[in-house]
């Protein structure tokens, strides 16, 4: 294991964490989309922190094709609709639906190499270890 295979546990880690976090945020503030806002805000000076720090060279933004900003749509309704939605339906349920929609949309992104991704055709090996998984998370969440 390497420390990237850590980095990303971490990670996982973070994700039910953070929509918990947010979630009651947004119940204590009364504003789902503020306390998200605050999120952002936060996350975003991280972020730039980082950048600083590691020397990004930010004219590179300019030629970087336009579509591939469209990711910080994707987070901003992951964690729009999470903190909204988690109350409702509970953490787990939320989670467990993020947690399909990832096997399904990270099998066919590898499946196309979509944006650049790695292309692994998904063979009967894997299509049974993503049905394995996401039987997995579906038996998680019944028990």
């Amino acid at each position: 294991m390497t420390y990237h295979h850590i980095i990303m546990f971490f990670a996982g880690v973070g994700v039910p964490t953070l929509a918990a976090m947010n979630a009651q945020l947004g119940r204590e503030i009364d504003s789902p989309a503020l306390a998200a806002t605050v999120l952002f805000s936060i996350a975003c000076l991280c972020a730039a922190g980082v950048a600083w720090l590691t020397g990004a060279n930010v004219s590179k933004l300019a030629l970087a094709p336009k579509h591939l900003f469209f990711a910080g749509c994707l987070i901003a309704f992951y964690l729009l609709s999470v903190t909204w939605i988690a109350p409702i339906i509970g953490l787990g349920n939320a989670i467990f639906l993020v947690l399909i929609g990832q096997l399904v949309a990270a099998a066919l992104i590898d499946q196309f190499g979509l944006f650049g991704a790695t292309q692994i055709q998904i063979s009967w090996t894997r299509a049974a270890g993503l049905a394995l998984m996401a039987s997995g998370i579906l038996l998680i969440q019944k028990a």
